[in-house]
């Protein structure tokens, strides 16, 4: 049984977990294989709204492991911080495995974020980042420095691993900056510590998900963020450091290509995005302001207002291309009731020229002019919608634009947050 991924198709906060909790609920396991403690997944069963960061959305089905593999870095205080918010809210968390390939955030990475912002900020600059220290872990793993979960169960060699890092943040860091941290030692004992209760946990879990798959079980991948952030081919430099597209999907859990035949994208039916960068279609006007307040979109993780624009047909076709999407499913479509007139972008104006690709340069995007198809809205309350031709037409002709655009198979569409209120079309997995 091939495995599923499950992609965020536009800038990330597209309702991705919602989506993997209901296909998890079919799954013998469900992995996470990018990112760190800087994206947030919201589940909302019932009454009760579970805001996810580390744990994959997975975590509800008690039948299933669910993974952290080695594709992610993991900041082990908000680890235990969410193990045990889950456990006091009666969701255990017995069946969640950590891979021990997987780089480890240390305080002097937190530290460096913020260095980095305050000399981007001098020149104009900023990225607008978490500050989770999610940037400078890739940045050790990739200088070969970095520090995995497996040495936190080694006490002979984890202080020199430490020391040698701390000397080299000294240089990075300006003086008052990097004075606020601990000592080799204390942030040894306090990371063994970490270890220790973490241990249980921690195994290989590349060899776990292959087990799955020659067992023909369903394994279900979720990256963190969107595509639009990968660092290769997001909207550089405004992106997270890793790949949260499918491609990533592989190097990310340590299983082949050929394990994943399911490309499931996930969007909104509008575009939402958090921190600087261009953003072609932003609505900075009452139409935005509507759009946001009505869906709250406001970050899981950081309580920022997000950046509202109507659908970037554009943006989704590269996404879909990219990926190799084989089902979309359109998030927040009730949210659009109530406008006279919605919106799909199918191209960009630039320099009085009409393109119909997204381009790699930030200039290009900042200069780029959408081309929208304008659809009738509607007025009706999608909220309590069971199927697709329960729809209101003109929700109708919205979705079909949407697939028309962006050369892709809508599978199922959102009427609202809870895990009922997502409307299969077609099977997706």
């Amino acid at each position: 049984m091939p495995a599923a991924v499950v992609i965020g198709s536009q800038w990330g906060d597209e309702g991705k977990g919602k989506i993997i909790d209901r296909l998890s609920q079919s799954a013998q396991m469900t992995v996470r294989y990018s990112g760190g403690d800087n994206a947030g997944h919201s589940i909302v069963v019932g009454n009760q709204n579970i805001a996810l960061r580390l744990v994959p959305s997975g975590i509800l089905n008690h039948d299933a492991l669910c993974v952290i593999s080695n594709g992610t870095v993991i900041n082990p205080t908000t680890l235990l911080e969410e193990i045990k918010t889950l456990n006091q809210l009666g969701i255990p968390t017995d069946h969640l495995r950590i891979s021990d390939r997987a780089h480890v955030i240390f305080p002097y990475h937190i530290l460096q974020d913020q260095q980095q912002e305050i000399d981007r900020a001098k020149n104009g600059e900023k990225i607008g980042t978490t500050n989770k220290g999610i940037g400078p872990a890739y940045m050790d793993k990739m200088q070969r420095i970095g520090i995995r979960m497996v040495d936190l169960l080694e006490p002979e060699t984890l202080e020199s691993k430490i020391e040698f890092n701390l000397q080299q943040k000294k240089r990075l860091l300006d003086a008052e900056l990097f004075e606020q941290l601990p000592s080799a030692h204390e942030l040894a004992n306090q990371y063994l510590e970490f270890g220790k209760t973490l241990k249980p946990l921690i195994t290989d879990t590349s060899y776990l998900i292959n087990e799955e798959l020659h067992q023909e079980n369903k394994v279900l991948l979720e990256g963190a963020q969107g595509s639009m952030l990968d660092i290769d081919h997001g909207t550089y430099p405004f992106v997270t450091s890793s790949n949260p597209t499918a491609g990533g999907a592989s190097t990310g859990t340590g299983i082949g290509p050929k394990s994943v035949d399911h490309i499931i994208g996930v969007c909104k039916a509008y575009v939402s995005r958090v921190g600087a960068g261009p953003f072609p279609t932003e609505q900075l006007n009452s139409i935005g302001d509507q759009i946001r307040e009505t869906a709250h979109e406001y970050g899981t993780v950081t309580h920022r207002p997000r950046r509202i624009g109507w659908f970037d047909g554009v943006l989704l076709k590269y996404v879909s291309q990219l990926n190799g999407f084989t089902d979309l499913v359109v998030n927040c479509l009730d949210v659009l009731s109530g406008f006279e007139t919605v919106k799909i972008s199918t191209g960009y104006e630039v320099n009085g020229n009409k393109i119909n690709y997204y381009p790699a340069s930030d200039n290009l995007l900042e200069q780029a002019q959408p081309i929208y198809r304008e659809l009738p809205g509607w007025s009706e309350d999608l909220t309590q919608i069971k199927s697709f031709d329960e729809l209101p037409l003109n929700a109708q002709k919205f979705l079909h634009a949407i697939e028309e655009v962006t050369e892709t198979r809508i599978s199922a569409f959102s009427v609202g947050p809870d895990r009922e209120q997502t409307v299969e079309v077609n099977q997706i997995w």
